[in-house]
């Protein structure tokens, strides 16, 4: 990984809801005569929605700016040594370069270490909060879904979702969102700076699954 610690992308399979939903279009008839509401749902766009979730996934991310320093201080000491051996190799001694391609080779180490590490333990501090924060959300989902009338709600944002299209009016994700916030009473966080460029601090963009699209996100 030529960049320092990457920003946390959710695990695409951490929640399967396969019920629980809402929609605003007309219900559709069944066999029977009776009508049945249907909708989808977003898991990972909710968490990522809710207040809590900012705020926790933002202070995770502050917690962790030490790290990347650091790891982009290790990374700049190799590329120097790695840039001192391409332009000065050919003017050192044998024993001058052997020891070069050394320390190269030892810093490389330590940094490719360092940076597995912090990852792991990124990954996981981040996991607890998104399972907290799904285990409460499912919570919403319930409520919403059984105070509406829906009689199932799909989960899209695992790509093995069953669901290859639904209409905009089907989605929920904010409408859970918001209900949770307001159950929570957590404070929408404040706006967040202007982020350094890619040049000064490392990319760190969240992949959020895209309303808009067929398949696992759902047209408009």
């Amino acid at each position: 990984m030529k960049r320092t610690l990457a920003r946390f992308v959710l695990p695409l399979a951490l929640f399967s809801v396969t019920a629980f939903a809402q929609s605003n279009a007309s219900p559709a008839p069944d066999t029977t005569g009776t009508s049945v509401k249907v909708g989808v749902i977003n898991i990972q766009e909710a968490i990522l929605s809710t207040n809590e979730g900012k705020r926790d996934l933002e202070a995770l991310e502050k917690k962790f700016d030490p790290t990347r320093t650091e790891l982009q201080g290790l990374q700049k000491e190799v590329e120097d040594l790695k840039k001192q051996l391409t332009t000065q190799g050919d003017k050192l001694n044998d024993e001058a370069k052997a020891k070069l391609a050394k320390d190269i080779d030892s810093k490389q180490k330590t940094y490719q270490r360092k940076l597995e590490d912090a990852q792991q333990d990124f990954q996981s501090q981040q996991g607890d909060i998104v399972n907290r924060i799904g285990s409460k959300l499912m919570e919403v989902v319930d409520k919403y879904a059984k105070a509406n009338g829906y009689a199932a709600i799909f989960d899209v944002s695992n790509p093995q979702s069953p669901v290859l299209w639904a209409a905009q009016s089907n989605v929920v994700t904010k409408e859970i969102a918001d209900a949770y916030n307001a159950q929570s009473n957590v404070p929408a966080p404040a706006a967040s700076p202007a982020a350094p460029s890619a040049t000064s601090r490392p990319s760190a963009s969240v992949t959020h699954p895209a309303a808009g699209t067929a398949a696992k996100s759902t047209p408009k």
